[in-house]
């Protein structure tokens, strides 16, 4: 059996992947027609072709574009129900997605409470017909006022009895310091509201170092910056802080020229807590799968390898204990009847 064919068949779990980025585009077609949105190509390959990422302002643009789409509670409970549709085929077991709810009620007025409701309608019927999960890492957009930042973490206070598991910071992180946010997350720490914010891929340490500091991160989306600051480096090992690595995306940023030359290896010498992560699939022409396949292929990484990524990712879900172990136990027994059924893994 080839290592190409036991990496589709694990059980996966994904820590940092964009709802709104996750679109695919017959999805977004689907959207468009039930809202009479004009897009710039009418059938599924000319919106994938558009989708390509190109640079920055362009991936702005989609984003644009679909958020233009996303009307209403039933439109977030589709995007939602295609999502999980698509993690179940990759057998991502449980994902942690980042949403970013304020974007939807500036548009359209959409009340927070109804988005929850719809995206806890589509769980459970994943749940129950797909036998997969996930939980909502609701997120600021750096690009919003301190204000507007406190009204998301508000949001999410108020739904974390009702699947939201911690407050994120996404969006352009150029201008916009994890500092700009500081009184929304220490509004959501004392609530008991886990902080997990992107940081270090656009800009260098001193934005991982201030999502430390200023923000108290329990985990770092991308992160992978660290490695140009060997103090950081120790921090980020003693405290075995969770990143969550996105490589294809940090190639589109041009973060790094190309697989190679991405500090993965290095990170992973180091000692530091990783996962691999799709970040925005669609518009980066990846899958979490997929990520797995690249990352094998270009740094020879073996079963034992592969399997350390996924229960890094397994052990820094923010699930309670319970059902956390009990997802933990399914994915152990379920790796270890792959690697029996598959004893002879050859490479890629």
């Amino acid at each position: 059996m080839s290592l190409e064919k036991f990496i589709r068949e694990i059980p996966k779990v994904e820590l940092h992947v964009h709802l709104e980025g996750a679109i695919q585009p017959e999805t977004l077609l689907a959207l468009a027609k039930r809202n009479n949105v004009d897009l710039p190509a009418s059938d599924p390959g000319g919106l994938r072709q558009w989708y390509q990422f190109t640079d920055f302002p362009h991936f702005v643009e989609i984003y644009l574009t679909l958020s233009q789409c996303i009307r209403n509670a039933d439109d977030i409970e589709l995007i939602a129900r295609e999502f999980l549709r698509g993690q179940a085929a990759q057998n991502i077991l449980y994902s942690e997605v980042t949403y970013t709810a304020f974007t939807h009620y500036q548009n359209y007025r959409i009340p927070f409470g109804e988005q929850l409701a719809a995206l806890n309608r589509a769980i459970r019927w994943a749940e129950e017909t797909l036998g997969v999960s996930m939980r909502m890492v609701i997120d600021i957009a750096r690009q919003v006022t301190p204000e507007e930042g406190m009204i998301t973490a508000e949001w999410a206070i108020g739904g974390m009895n009702d699947g939201v598991v911690a407050l994120g910071l996404g969006g352009p992180e150029v201008g916009n310091p994890p500092e700009k946010f500081q009184a929304a997350f220490e509004r959501a720490r004392a609530a008991g509201l886990p902080a997990v914010p992107h940081a270090g891929e656009t800009v260098g340490p001193e934005s991982i170092w201030g999502a430390l500091k200023n923000l108290q991160a329990q985990r770092i989306g991308h992160g992978v910056r660290c490695i140009e600051d060997p103090q950081l480096v120790e921090v980020l090992r003693d405290e075995q802080i969770p990143l969550e690595v996105c490589p294809t995306s940090n190639l589109c940023l041009k973060v790094y020229p190309d697989m190679s030359s991405h500090p993965l290896p290095q990170m992973l010498a180091e000692g530091l807590n990783v996962s691999i992560n799709s970040d925005d699939p669609p518009m980066f022409n990846t899958t979490l799968t997929d990520e797995y396949l690249r990352t094998a292929r270009t740094f020879g990484f073996d079963i034992p390898v592969l399997e350390k990524l996924v229960f890094n990712a397994v052990e820094a879900v923010l699930l309670p204990t319970g059902e956390k172990g009990e997802l933990s136990k399914k994915m152990a027994i379920m790796f270890t009847e792959l690697k029996d059924k598959y004893p002879d893994v050859a490479g890629i």
